[in-house]
């Protein structure tokens, strides 16, 4: 008898399908793939069997037993437990009372703290999840609070947990260490439901998958029956067109961007010299943390460096604030799409209004042309396959790839001269990974500059004409892609160089 059956899950929002009809099986002790493109109905599942949402039809059974979860808490009474991608860690608290937040712990209100700590130690170091229960959250890594998420879920007694995109915030060496819990998490027991897009991760962890296209059943499948190309069909309904880089050839010679030994010794940056072309793309590769924010704050005006010079076209940007930047055709995509890149209640129209209300056709008589902010509306959702039920859908109800695809349409709009893309594919299905990568290479050939920054080495290898790779703040070295030796690459990211630089 599996631990967990589906059966027929109906969901809507605003008149617009989320699910229909879909099924789910999870067996006891495996690992389960939800997998889909962004927008394909998997956390709204999830969402239901975590009592989130209610199901407009359909049954949830546990070990043979239909149940009715109606909230997160009926969840836990159930053994469920799930992790979000976005955390809901409290950052000026400590680990141990993180996990604890919500429990009458034995002796409460006077708790023995020592007592819960060794307990949360002791599960800690069962599954393999090393954190100290007295440190602050916000004094640890990424990798680190999601331990402190599933930790906090296996010592509510969760037999049955729900990882929402769980690698998405990770670097390759925290994926790695993440898989060995996972498999641990398996070995005492446990299911584990991923929610994911990502195939490699999918073939390489689980056990079984279910393939969900456009809130509907499209595949369930052993993991050792199946194959990349199979699985990546099922998602997206056709095969991948992987888009060369080809050679650029520009009618005039203009000056790109230009950073001459900027620093910013407050935030441990620089000093550091790069050059990005048009017509090419330079990427920055490189554990995530080691000044690549910064450096691309920097560019687009948000910080301001202390030392150096930056130019763009022959005119020196320092003095020069975002909205300048901007109208000089510099665009950011950036890595924060909920706290930097929307206004999550405001809708998809209002949200590409944030860069089109200087233009003259928005305005009539100084007065917003709704008409002709539809029209850029519509087109920006067509051109970018943007999944929403309307144009007036709060952003917060969009998938997190929507939401993605959303401020590519709206900071790639005006043919911009440089972009400096951030992050762009991170949370993206394979599908919405190849708009974005298509629409940078149009860039390209066009005579942009882009400045890509990215934790995918894949990514950096498949687009750039250029790899500058970032380590403590320093650009370690620039090798030009024909040139790649993946090794070195590996080392420099390290902060180890083993060969002299030219």
């Amino acid at each position: 008898m599996p631990l967990l059956r589906m059966t027929n899950i109906d969901k809507s929002f605003f008149n617009k399908s989320a699910n229909q009809g879909v099924h789910l099986t999870v067996e006891h002790g495996e690992i389960h793939a939800l997998l889909g493109e962004n927008g394909a109905g998997k956390t709204t599942l999830m969402n239901i069997l975590y009592g989130i949402y209610q199901a407009e039809g359909g049954t949830i059974e546990l070990e043979g037993k239909v149940v009715q979860i109606s909230s997160p808490k009926s969840a836990i009474e159930h053994r469920i437990g799930m992790v979000h991608q976005h955390f809901t860690l409290v950052p000026t608290l400590t680990v141990s009372q993180n996990i604890t937040l919500g429990l009458k712990s034995p002796g409460y209100p006077f708790v023995n703290r020592r007592a819960l700590d060794e307990e949360i130690r002791s599960i800690s170091s069962r599954y393999g999840l090393e954190v100290n229960p007295t440190s602050l959250v916000s004094s640890l890594s990424v990798g680190q609070q999601q331990r402190v998420e599933i930790i906090k879920l296996l010592y509510r007694n969760a037999n049955l947990l729900i990882l929402d995109e769980p690698t998405a915030v990770l670097t390759p060496q925290e994926v790695e260490s993440f898989f060995t819990v996972l498999k641990r998490l398996r070995d005492e027991g446990h299911s584990v439901i991923i929610i994911t897009h990502h195939i490699n991760e999918v073939l390489s962890i689980t056990d079984h998958i279910t393939v969900l296209r456009n809130g509907c059943n499209v595949g369930e499948v052993a993991t050792n029956e199946t194959n990349e190309e199979e699985l990546s069909s099922l998602m997206i309904g056709r095969k991948i067109q992987v888009k060369r880089r080809e050679p650029v050839v520009l009618s005039s010679q203009k000056e790109g961007l230009v950073l001459q030994d900027i620093a910013l010794p407050a935030r441990k940056l620089g000093p550091l010299s790069l050059t990005v072309s048009p017509g090419t793309i330079l990427g920055i590769a490189g554990v995530d943390g080691n000044g690549q924010k910064e450096l691309a704050e920097i560019v687009v005006g948000i910080l301001k460096n202390q030392k150096g010079t930056i130019s763009f076209g022959g005119k020196l940007l320092n003095s020069l604030g975002v909205q300048q930047r901007k109208e000089l055709g510099i665009a950011y995509i950036c890595d924060d799409r909920l706290h930097d890149g929307l206004v999550i209640d405001m809708d998809v129209k209002e949200n590409l209004l944030l860069k089109l209300h200087r233009q003259k056709k928005m305005h009539t008589h100084h007065l917003l042309n709704r008409s002709a902010l539809e029209a850029c509306a519509r087109l920006a959702v067509e051109e970018y396959q943007i999944k929403t039920s309307s144009l007036t859908c709060p952003v917060r109800y969009l998938s997190g790839g929507n939401q993605q695809k959303l401020i590519l349409a709206r900071e790639l709009s005006g043919n911009p001269g440089l972009v400096v893309a951030c992050q762009p594919t991170r949370g993206l299905d394979i599908g919405s990974s190849e708009v974005v990568h298509k629409e940078l290479l149009n860039l390209r050939s066009a005579g942009c500059a882009v400045l890509l920054i990215s934790a995918d080495l894949d990514e950096i290898l498949t687009l750039s004409d250029e790899i500058a790779v970032m380590h403590g703040g320093q650009v370690m070295d620039v090798v030009t892609n024909s040139d790649v030796d993946l090794t070195y690459i590996g080392l420099l990211m390290a902060g180890s160089k083993t060969r002299s630089i030219s």
